[in-house]
């Protein structure tokens, strides 16, 4: 308008408002016939205001946004909705949908606060790396019991593998692992949050210490003997592939379940194992920077590695506790010697035990709940002073071997010789000589002056040097 306006008052040619406008000279001489005709207002463009030759038509638009009023499609975004749209053969773009319930007042948008985060690049192969989740939410609508989603999730290639459970504990972590293995293979890693599950909360022992390696977890043992890395997360953002994951899920699972009808786990179960699975991989998942699939194959039986591994100690009876029972190892194992050995209680997931030791499996019997172990024999107390000692049979004859040079002749007997020797050392001892051990008193020497070199008489206390008369010397 301004340039129309420099020409009317000639201080532009048409030539020069066709450069400045970017229009042909003969669109020029257009625009100024009618700027000249109907002044600012011709200025405008025909359409403005007009229906486009491209509007959807009115009845179209009234039963779209019928369905959408529906209650089964409660909560379905603009791109989920126009997916069933196009199953019922009615085709509407996804942006059209939103800006049609946006103008009925149907659909808000919702922003959310953003941090910044460290962006991480995708692992190259697949089965590299795989991230594990369980994912709370009601997933029945109140139709059924709550439940939790464990979520696998390939870092490479969002190829994705779930199962419903009641609970996440470690159980559940075992069984959708078993069903990526089965699938896939064994993964590089595994990365997951630092749930009690897979983070052991309690203080290495004395040997693991020295060995330089810490408290694990039933689930991080099992880890370790397939091979597989197990990773914590610092953060949820910091597995945000799972974590978006889930999010996709609780909006789409959650919709698709309702229209199929779904109550209870196993009928949940059952159509993730149909189509859905499939269909949602097909549509979500991604090539892999590398072609390769570093999965690989499994060659020990999860049954017993995907179990609950506990040490225990053999008893004396050849029993091992665990768990509040008995279990009665078998005598053929007795070249082991298994008394004070410990042992692997392994408990699998069918409920089964297996008493392990150094690898090699023990044969066992169960023991009755209340068996109590045999007591351990009990000393008697000895008998008091007083008391006279029970005789336990027929006391020996004067004359009988036993009693032959003191052998087996009793307490009494020695107690009285040992008197008799206390009684010369007393008598010794104050006829002014010092006392010998052996009771006798001491010999006579000779000083070492008078001594000869043919005559040695060695000097000191001597029960050889002595020869003379034990009376005369008293």
């Amino acid at each position: 308008m301004k340039i129309m306006a420099g020409v009317a008052e000639e201080e532009l040619t048409l030539v020069a408002a066709a450069g400045l406008m970017g229009v042909c000279y003969r669109q020029s001489k257009r625009i100024w016939r009618r700027y000249q005709d109907d002044g600012d207002s011709g200025l405008v463009h025909r359409l403005r205001g007009q229906p486009s030759a491209r509007r959807k038509p009115k009845a179209l638009r009234r039963q779209v946004l019928a369905l959408c009023a529906e209650e089964r499609y409660e909560g379905f975004g603009p791109t989920l909705m126009t997916e069933h749209l196009l199953k019922a053969k009615l085709v509407v773009d996804h942006e059209t949908l939103r800006r049609w319930r946006i103008a009925t007042g149907k659909h808000t948008v919702r922003r959310r606060r953003q941090q910044h985060r460290q962006w991480r690049e995708r692992k190259p192969c697949f089965g590299e790396m795989v991230q594990l989740d369980g994912s709370h939410h009601d997933w029945f609508e109140g139709r059924g019991p709550k439940c939790v989603l464990m979520v696998m999730v390939d870092d490479a290639t969002n190829r994705m593998y779930c199962r419903f459970f009641a609970e996440e504990t470690t159980r559940a972590s075992y069984d959708v692992l078993e069903g990526w293995i089965q699938k896939h293979g064994l993964p590089g890693s595994l990365y997951v949050d630092r749930d009690s599950i897979y983070r052991c909360e309690g203080v290495a022992s004395i040997a693991e210490q020295l060995a330089g390696k810490e408290p694990q977890t039933q689930f991080g043992r099992a880890m370790e003997a397939l091979g597989i890395k197990l990773i914590l997360a610092n953060s949820p953002p910091a597995k945000g592939r799972v974590e978006r994951m889930n999010g996709t899920l609780q909006d789409r699972l959650v919709k698709e379940m309702r229209l199929a009808g779904i109550r209870d786990m196993e009928s949940a179960n059952r159509f993730l194992d149909g189509k859905y699975l499939r269909a949602f991989n097909r549509k979500f998942a991604r090539a892999a920077a590398q072609p390769m699939d570093v999965h690989r194959k499994n060659t020990k039986p999860l049954q017993e590695v995907l179990s609950w591994e506990t040490e225990r100690v053999v008893q004396g009876d050849w029993t091992v506790m665990c768990g509040g029972k008995r279990y009665q190892l078998d005598p053929q194992h007795e070249a082991l010697s298994l008394v004070r050995r410990k042992v692997i209680v392994r408990t699998l997931r069918n409920g089964r035990v297996q008493l392990v030791y150094r690898g090699q499996p023990l044969k066992w019997r169960a023991l009755p709940e209340g068996s109590v172990r045999k007591p351990m024999p009990v000393k008697k107390a000895r008998a008091a002073r007083n008391e006279k000692p029970k005789k336990m049979g027929k006391t020996p004859s004067q004359n009988h071997p036993w009693r032959r040079d003191g052998v087996g002749m009793g307490r009494k007997y020695w107690n009285g010789i040992k008197a008799q020797g206390r009684a010369v050392r007393l008598t010794v001892r104050d006829s002014g000589r010092p006392s010998l051990r052996s009771g006798l008193p001491a010999s006579r020497t000779v000083s070492r002056r008078n001594r000869t070199k043919k005559t040695k008489q060695p000097g000191g206390h001597s029960l050889l040097s002595y020869d003379g008369d034990i009376s005369k010397d008293f």
